[in-house]
């Protein structure tokens, strides 16, 4: 019988640019432009330099780029980098409804740092580009969403799967390496959810540089005839047992080729938070502006979300930076305090202002009842003089719902790499827009 990961193989090795859809290949190049702005942005965070001066330590000599800097290293090392600085301002752009798997993250990354370092056609890593979302998606919605419920984070998981398809198919694998490249990466699969329990956040952003660094190394082993099990996927020590609570391998392999998850569930953010803050972010600001609302007439604020953030994201005292933008309460008492589409407003100043933490702590979080998705929201706020307004929402500007335009990625795009770019970032976003034309993406400059 024929296992998920064989299939998944065979529909990655054999997919070609000019068989993919165009509204595809348009989709790809956003979360390209979008990822590739948002690691630029977060190469200027103090803390991405640990990862980057350590990428630069082990990867003397290499040619493939660390995004926001003039650095070159080996491909293993620019890919971590890279899926860290990606997830590093919880500004990357991941799928709606949420599977656990962040596309931008985990296929740029990995994907990105091996054409370089082949001199890869655009049209060619666009063709890796999709087959690598296109199986990631399908891996984590097979999970059904409980891996995070036994306490892994699921980017970590389904990254090193998705790293080792884009990885594998630019390196020109066949269906039996792709194979065994995706039982390789079933053993680097890695990442623990306690960060959001006790502070630490900031490894968060590293189980993303690792899964890419893992894609990497299981396709390079394979390449070389490392095998890894065949039922990496479905077996009964495989992801959808170990990893996951209540899988369903039908999904692992579901409508390959004629349904594109790209298109249809990929989801930008507006906010430098996680994504289960926007709905309800979305929701005070229109609050805020309806309503004249100031933070100081607030007498109390009550968050209904879903169950899954009530679970997860109700965390009214974040120890550190990363842990707050966790907090779907810390996001939406910094919305009644400051201007959240500014990401620099995320800061340790704001974490230690005492407005915003005594807001954070008075906010109630509640399960919503009959809410349209996980992500629908009512915000009900009650003033110090006894109005009390309300307002849901069940979409934010970005989802799939109300998808972003190319200008409007692009426009996002320019505006967190300003202080990297200048007036560059158009010229580097236009080459990103037209990459299928670039002969080898390795010429391309993105400075």
């Amino acid at each position: 019988m024929t296992t998920a990961a064989q299939t998944l193989s065979q529909f990655a090795v054999n997919l070609k640019y000019d068989t993919i859809p165009a509204a595809v290949i348009e989709r790809a190049k956003d979360c390209l432009i979008d990822t590739i702005g948002v690691c630029t942005f977060c190469s200027t965070l103090p803390e991405s330099h640990i990862v980057i001066d350590y990428a630069k330590r082990y990867g003397k000599g290499g040619t493939s780029s660390i995004f926001g800097t003039k650095e070159k290293v080996h491909a293993p090392q620019a890919a971590l980098a890279n899926g860290a600085l990606a997830h590093s301002f919880e500004m990357d752009c991941l799928v709606q409804p949420g599977v656990g798997c962040h596309p931008g993250a985990s296929i740029t990354a990995p994907g990105y740092a091996v054409a370089e370092e082949l001199g890869t056609s655009g049209r060619d890593f666009l063709a890796a580009y999709v087959a690598g979302v296109e199986v990631l998606h399908r891996i984590g919605a097979a999970s059904r969403r409980t891996t995070e419920k036994i306490g892994f984070h699921a980017p970590g998981i389904t990254g090193a799967f998705g790293g080792a398809v884009v990885a594998g198919k630019l390196l020109g694998l066949n269906a039996d390496q792709m194979t065994n490249a995706l039982g390789i990466a079933g053993s680097m699969c890695s990442g623990l959810l306690e960060f959001a329990q006790s502070g630490g956040g900031m490894v968060k952003r590293l189980h993303f540089g690792h899964a890419a660094h893992s894609g990497i190394l299981a396709a390079r082993l394979a390449l070389d005839g490392f095998t890894g099990p065949q039922t990496i996927l479905e077996g009964k020590k495989g992801y959808l047992k170990v990893f996951c609570s209540d899988g369903d391998a039908k999904l692992l392999t579901a409508d390959l080729g004629s349904s594109w998850r790209i298109v249809e569930t990929l989801a930008f953010k507006r906010y430098a938070a996680h994504i289960t803050s926007h709905v309800p972010v979305t929701a005070a600001l229109a609050l805020k502006a309806k309503h004249g609302i100031k933070s100081a007439d607030i007498a109390s604020i009550t968050l209904a979300v879903g169950e899954e953030v009530a679970h997860h994201h109700d965390i009214p005292e974040p120890m550190d930076l990363p842990t707050a933008q966790y907090s779907t309460a810390f996001a939406v008492a910094l919305a009644f305090c400051r201007d959240p589409n500014d990401p620099t407003v995320f800061s340790e100043a704001s974490l230690k202002d005492t407005e915003i933490r005594a807001l954070t702590r008075s906010i109630k979080v509640e399960v919503l009842e009959g809410g349209k998705n996980l992500l629908s929201t009512r915000v009900t706020v009650r003033l110090k003089d006894g109005r009390e307004f309300s307002e849901q929402l069940d979409y934010y500007p970005g989802m799939p719902q109300q998808p972003m335009t190319r200008d409007d990625v692009r426009a996002k795009f320019k505006s967190v790499t300003a202080s990297v770019l200048g007036a560059n970032a158009d010229r580097v976003s236009e080459r990103l827009a037209n990459i299928e034309s670039a002969s080898n993406i390795a010429q391309l400059a993105l400075s």
